[in-house]
């Protein structure tokens, strides 16, 4: 992990573990995560502790990745992307305190090497989604994506396999 290149001394950046060559744009809430060589983030993203993102990714702007996710490399993640780490999520607990980290368990997220999800795309948590595969902008992925096919709507279904050719 090397250099990085941040386009505004307004950044939040934490404990990051920042690969070489990583452009790192406006307005960016990074903590307790790792971006591998060569990614960008685009403005007012934000990436929670303990997510991952590989080698040679591209996180559009106002996209929020969560705890719990891990991006591999070669991965497009389109503008406004949100993913989402807990099934029930709740402000207080049945005796109406304040959750806290102890009440409530990150259900992991991953996209394999090559996806691509488009414009305002949600992905709901312990998902994963296969390699090489497109979601459609404005979907809402539920459920695991095979490798090589695109997905859209809401639920996601898939439409069709990627030709390789």
């Amino acid at each position: 992990m090397e250099t990085i290149t941040i386009n505004n001394d307004k950044q939040s950046l934490n404990n990051v573990k920042v690969g070489k060559d990583v452009k790192i744009f406006n307005f960016v809430n990074a903590y307790g995560c790792s971006i591998d060589d060569g990614s960008k983030v685009g403005a007012f993203v934000e990436i929670q502790r303990g997510s991952t993102i590989g080698k040679n990714c591209k996180i559009s702007s106002h996209s929020f990745i969560c705890e719990g996710v891990h991006i591999e490399d070669n991965v497009f993640i389109g503008h406004n992307v949100t993913f989402i780490n807990d099934r029930f999520p709740r402000a207080t607990n049945d005796d109406g305190s304040i959750q806290t980290d102890a009440d409530w368990h990150v259900e992991e997220t991953r996209i394999k090497k090559g996806a691509s999800l488009g414009s305002s795309v949600t992905v709901l948590c312990g998902v994963t989604i296969g390699e090489r595969s497109i979601i459609g902008a404005g979907s809402v992925v539920t459920k695991d994506v095979p490798d090589g096919v695109i997905v859209a709507g809401n639920p996601a279904k898939i439409i069709r396999k990627i030709d390789n050719k």
